[in-house]
Parts: C-alpha cells; structure tokens; sequence
C-alpha cells in the first residue's frame, strides 16, 4: 500500500506534448479516477505510472521512492488493461498464478492466494475452466484477480470494463468499489465515461488536451466546477450553456441571453456585479429546469417558456429538448407531464443551482 505522486510531469512525442505538467497527490488507499475524451492523456498519465511510457520530464514517487527509472516489475504495481490479454491456453487457476510462478513464489503460497482471489471474485467454480469458456463479466474478473494475487502497493485499471454490454458493467462498478473497500489499496482508474467516474472514485482527476483541468470529489466537481469544460463534461445529459449579459437593475441582477432573462438570486450579487454588462457563459443542468406545475417548492424558480423539439422517455424522468428564441437547451421533467412535440411548456430554471462563467478565461465565477 503507497501513495502516488506525479511532480511536474511532461510526456511528449517528439514535437507533440501530450501531458503537460501534471501535479497529483493521490493518498494511501484511496480511489482516484482520471477521466477526459479521447486523446486526453489519461491512458499515457496510467502507462507512465506503471512504467509503460517514459516520462519526458518530472517525476514520478509511489510511496517514498522516486519510480522514473525504475522497471515496471520492481514498481510494485498491478494493471488491468482494457483487453483481458488472458491466455487462452491456461486454465482460470493457472491465468491467475502466473505471474506468481514467474516470481517463483512457493507453491502453497500460490494457491492460498489464487483461491483467496477466487472467492473474493466468486471465480471459485470455474478454476479449472478455459478463458474461451467464460462470459466477457468472467473474463474480466479472471484479468482483476491476476491483478490481486500480486497483493501489489498500487492498482492501475484502464478501462478495464469498456468491453462490456451496459448491464454487466453496472454490476462490474459495483464488483470493484467493493473490492477496493476490501482490499484497502490505492487504486488509480482510467475511464472515458464520466458515470463510471462518479460513482467509482473518491476523487476525480478530469483531464484536457494534457492539462488537468480539475481534480476533486465527485460531488464538487457536479456542484462546483471551476470551469466550462469540467461543467459540460460532468453529469448527463450535460449542463446547458448560454452566451448571456448580466444586467443590473434597481439593486437586482438578471441574465439576459437575448431570447429570455432570469434573475440572479441576490446572494449571487457581490460575485457577479464586477461582470455587470459584460458579456458570460449563464450554464445550468437540464435537472435543474423543472415544469412549472411539478416544480419542487423549495427552488429559487425563473419562469422560462419554450418550444418541445424532442422528447425523450427513459422511464423514470422525461428529457425535453427546447427551443425559445435563438436558444436551445434539455430539461430534465417530472413524467407525470405529457408534452407533445410542436407544443409549448411552461418551465422553471432554479437559480440557486445556476453557473456564471468568464467569457474569456472560461473559469468560474463564484
């Protein structure tokens, strides 16, 4: 068990930097997940933690030793890839002691941790048969139980439940959240979907183009993100954007984004009066605009009006795609409302849940 440190560290290929000063402290048994789209550099931040990739400047520390030239079997790490890699000629028991044997570990040891992982991961039936013989969920537990029997330091997973259908993967969440509650061991997790993110990690690494654009729980990067990109990548569907003017008015402070105009709630005015008549992102998650006549009674509510485009029924909640003026957004509406498309809704945004953001910097303004 150890923590894992990344100090300034650079990742390039050739004249392309792909990591560009990355700072993390990620503490003794703790869960932290890197999170971002395609090409953001979080498979490249696991690889260089696992010694993969060279690092182009910086340095990497699990625990209190310095890893950037240490070889990837002295780091006292297990990975988990995406594809399973198990060797489809070996049977469960040997897929998992494997590595073991490499070690030369003795032979009683291995089965006693072998048969360990097996029932933590409900594999003990299927020891004895073949990969090819398995579900893609089996397959998966197999890859992490390689993983455990190393009774490693740190756990790297990346994208370990990618190749699964959507209800496996609910389930496999699940799996490996209690995992880490059990073993007690640092995790470091690579996903693309935010989802996962949420409900895995006990902190967030969001990355961008190779910046880290926000790292911090998973409620205050939903409650609080500290700009544009985290707002929009965090939650689904994503936070509404606007292209807005803050106006002031007899003491009082609106958004106005030319199609329609909400009152900012007067704790909000201090924060915001610098940007009076300046031009900023107004953004709000489709939650948080509700139907007027199924509105919660406690939301600080700014009546909008807009036109149905698209409904969408998912069951338990309804998502209604808007039109009103110029704008467009989602809202998010209690099913007890039956809209149909072409139709006009009566909604409310709750302004105690609304986001300002600078124009410029894209940060936000709080």
């Amino acid at each position: 068990m150890a923590s894992v440190s990344y100090k300034h560290v650079m990742k390039q290929y050739g004249d392309v930097t792909v990591i560009k000063d990355l700072n993390i402290e990620i503490e003794d048994k703790e869960f932290v997940v890197f999170v971002g789209p395609s090409g953001c550099g979080k498979s490249t931040s696991l690889r260089m933690l696992a010694g993969l990739e060279e690092i182009s400047g910086g340095e990497i520390w699990i625990g209190d030793r310095k890893v950037n030239d240490v070889p990837p079997k002295d780091r006292d790490i297990a990975m988990v890839f995406q594809s399973y890699a198990l060797y489809p000629h070996m049977t469960v028991y040997d897929n998992m002691a494997f590595g073991l044997k490499l070690r030369k570990t003795p032979r009683a040891e291995i089965d006693k941790r072998v048969k360990e992982a097996a029932q933590i991961l409900g594999l003990e039936e299927y020891l004895d048969r073949k990969p090819k013989a398995l579900s893609g969920g089996q397959r998966q537990r197999v890859a992490v139980g390689r993983a455990i029997v190393r009774e490693p330091a740190v756990f790297l997973m990346d994208e370990p439940l990618s190749n699964l259908d959507a209800k496996l993967r609910v389930t496999a969440r699940a799996e490996i959240s209690k995992l880490h509650q059990r073993l007690q061991t640092t995790f470091v997790y690579v996903t693309h979907d935010q989802v996962e993110a949420m409900t895995m990690g006990d902190r967030i690494a969001v990355l961008n183009f190779g910046d880290l654009m926000q790292i911090d729980s998973p409620r205050n990067l939903y409650e609080k993100p500290e700009n544009v990109f985290v707002a929009g990548f965090i939650g689904s569907p994503s936070m509404n954007f606007f292209d807005a003017t803050l106006v002031a008015e007899e003491g009082n402070l609106f958004v106005d984004t030319g199609s329609f105009r909400v009152h900012v709630p007067a704790d909000r005015n201090k924060a915001y009066e610098p940007y009076v008549g300046k031009r900023v992102t107004f953004g709000i998650r489709p939650e948080h605009i509700h139907s007027s006549k199924f509105a919660p009674p406690s939301i600080n509510a700014a009546p909008i009006e807009g036109l149905v485009d698209v409904i969408e029924l998912l069951g338990h909640e309804l998502h209604l795609y808007i039109s009103a003026g110029k704008s467009n957004f989602v809202a998010t509406v209690d099913t007890r409302l039956s809209p149909s498309v072409g139709s006009t809704v009566d909604l409310v945004m709750d302004m105690n849940n609304m986001h300002i953001f600078d124009k410029n910097t894209e940060k936000a303004i709080r």
